[in-house]
């Protein structure tokens, strides 16, 4: 366990951030790796796992849902030095991380044939999407166990063993994509069904080494199977901070299926191009993410410590470092976006559609930085409703637009990029306002 409440905030943002960025990269190199291999298989295939991949925004919402709660709960035991509870808080999370794993594994299998029929530009799109999210399901369902060990590591200031675990199953899997995609020394290529085999078995390889380190290492929260009887209360606690962040994964997921079926009739190009366009902006974003995935645990132990000013300290430095450093990749995908995009499809309309996408939604990243920022101070703080109300704008600013722009005979891809960046730049303002005024009301004795 490590002390957050003291030292200097930007150093405690800079080493819990640097590792968690490290190991957050290694959660996108999954994809980036299978979208590599995937992209010799054609547009079909390339838009048909960028389009399951949506179904990701479903299970990242309520693994969100659990990992947010079990990390505010848990920080803020730590901060009022509450070791039971907070192990109380960590293995209530493993239950309900169980029965999540099973809903998603029912629930995927039954939903997966009408949910790609459903958004697919056309029917290899589709059964390539299909084929894919039947091997990787079982991946999917396991993220919520290992999403919850991590989350309980990060909220006690251990963020070191997680980023050595993910930086272990991402090689494994850079190891076996080529073998099972491609057919590499086996001659046995399985397509796209291989991208998702190989991502399901580098998923259960790093809750295997979390388990042991659970089991073995960890000296502040452990597996109790004692604390396994369903405690409704906790679980009240739980997702009364959760439900609210895995609500904004889940208005993700609304909105990139609004997207695909908007853009649907421009073919499995345009399809593509955005889903590549999309996961290197996934990538864009880790920075960012990693630095509010750290803002997080600090506040919390902060306001557990009931040490408000340095609350509002971390507010500030985690918005300044995520702004300056989204400031310089918007620089670099206003440069040459292409060059990104190349890396993953020689097809020129692929790349065409890829970097203009990126060119456009850049003008996002400044203030999408901002909005991880103060999301993770909502986490912090144990208040996590108004970011859910900042993502719900987007509904009114961006869902209902967009529906409307693709009834017009001359709609233009551009169109939908352009309505993104002014439906973020609107929600950045109420973020902002909302958490001023949430730090001032629960702050009020800084």
């Amino acid at each position: 366990m490590r002390d957050l409440t003291q030292g200097p905030i930007t150093g405690n943002l800079v080493q819990m951030a640097v590792p968690i960025a490290v190991g957050m990269l290694a959660q996108t190199l999954y994809f980036l790796v299978d979208l590599y291999f995937v992209a010799q298989l054609g547009d079909a295939a390339i838009a048909g796992v960028s389009a399951a991949g949506l179904a990701m925004f479903i299970v990242m919402a309520l693994t969100q849902t659990l990992g947010v709660g079990t990390a505010a709960l848990v920080s803020q035991a730590v901060g009022r030095k509450d070791p039971n509870d907070a192990n109380l808080v960590f293995n209530q999370s493993l239950v309900l991380a169980a029965i999540c794993l099973a809903g998603t594994l029912i629930g995927g299998y039954a939903l997966t044939e009408s949910y790609m029929r459903s958004i697919g530009a056309d029917t290899a799109t589709a059964d390539a999407g299909i084929s894919y999210l039947y091997w990787f399901l079982p991946g999917l369902a396991l993220q919520y166990v290992s999403i919850v060990m991590m989350s309980a590591l990060r909220a006690t200031g251990v963020v070191q063993p997680t980023m050595i675990v993910q930086m272990v199953t991402v090689l494994l899997n850079i190891v076996l994509a080529p073998v099972l995609i491609a057919g590499l020394g086996t001659g046995r290529p399985l397509g796209v069904a291989g991208a998702g085999l190989a991502s399901t078995i580098s998923v259960a390889a790093g809750v295997a080494l979390l388990s042991f380190y659970f089991m073995r290492l960890e000296k502040y929260v452990h597996f109790r199977a004692g604390l396994w009887r369903p405690r409704f209360a906790v679980w009240g606690r739980m997702l009364n901070i959760g439900l609210p962040a895995g609500g904004e994964f889940a208005l993700m997921f609304v909105y990139m299926s609004v997207i695909y079926w908007v853009i649907r009739d421009f073919g499995a190009a345009a399809q593509a191009g955005f889903g590549v366009g999309t996961r290197l902006m996934q990538a864009i974003f880790l920075p960012a993410m990693a630095i509010a995935f750290a803002t997080g645990p600090i506040a919390g132990q902060n306001y557990g410590a009931k040490q408000y000013a340095r609350v509002r300290e971390t507010f500030r430095s985690a918005a300044i470092m995520s702004s300056v450093l989204m400031f310089v990749l918007t620089l670099v995908c206003q440069w040459n976006p292409g060059w990104l995009v190349a890396k993953f499809t020689t097809d020129p309309e692929v790349i065409a559609v890829g970097s203009r996408f990126l060119q456009v939604i850049s003008w996002n990243f400044v203030a999408s930085g901002l909005i991880f920022t103060c999301s993770g101070i909502f986490q912090g703080l144990g208040h996590t409703w108004p970011a859910l109300a900042s993502s719900s704008s987007r509904i009114v600013t961006f869902v209902l637009p967009v529906i409307w722009l693709s009834t017009l005979p001359d709609l233009k891809l551009e169109h939908v990029w352009y309505l993104s960046v002014a439906s973020v730049a609107t929600q950045v303002i109420i973020s902002l306002v909302l958490l001023h005024r949430v730090m001032r009301e629960r702050l009020a004795g800084a």
